[in-house]
């Protein structure tokens, strides 16, 4: 009853096709918008922003970056230093190191994975940005 349904989401998040490649020992400098699938091997440092719902983004355990994310699905088995946003799922593989927060509507952890932040559950349909914090309906750092 419940297998077709797993399965037909499972292979729907392992069937993106990789067209981008981030190979060992390349470092870019920006951020990266991209659309379909993103591998990477290599280093960025700087945000990595999917243009598209289907996206999918994958990491090594050699690949690393150093900004935010923000992807539908994201299989991590490397190192982000920054916030990660993933509107659908995400696998944090036993090498995966976050040192920041993970915003998730499913999340799958295997025993090793790190993540150095909150883990913040979101709801497909809430945004993924946080709210400012309020005291009084002033923002706290106008207060003197």
């Amino acid at each position: 009853m419940f297998r077709g349904r797993k399965s037909k989401q499972h292979s729907r998040r392992r069937n993106a096709q990789i067209d981008t490649l981030i190979g060992k020992g390349t470092v870019l400098r920006g951020d990266i918008h991209f659309k379909d699938g993103l591998h990477i091997d290599g280093v960025v440092m700087g945000n990595v922003i999917a243009e598209d719902e289907g996206s999918m983004l994958t990491m090594s355990e050699n690949g690393r970056i150093e900004g935010e994310v923000r992807v539908r699905c994201i299989v991590l088995n490397g190192e982000v230093q920054g916030d990660v946003h993933a509107l659908e799922h995400i696998e944090l593989a036993p090498q995966a190191r976050v040192t920041g927060n993970v915003y998730y509507s499913l999340i799958e952890m295997a025993m090793g994975a790190e993540v150095n932040g909150n883990l913040v559950h979101q709801n497909e349909a809430a945004e993924s940005e946080p709210e400012a914090d309020t005291e009084g309906g002033e923002p706290i750092a106008d207060k003197a």
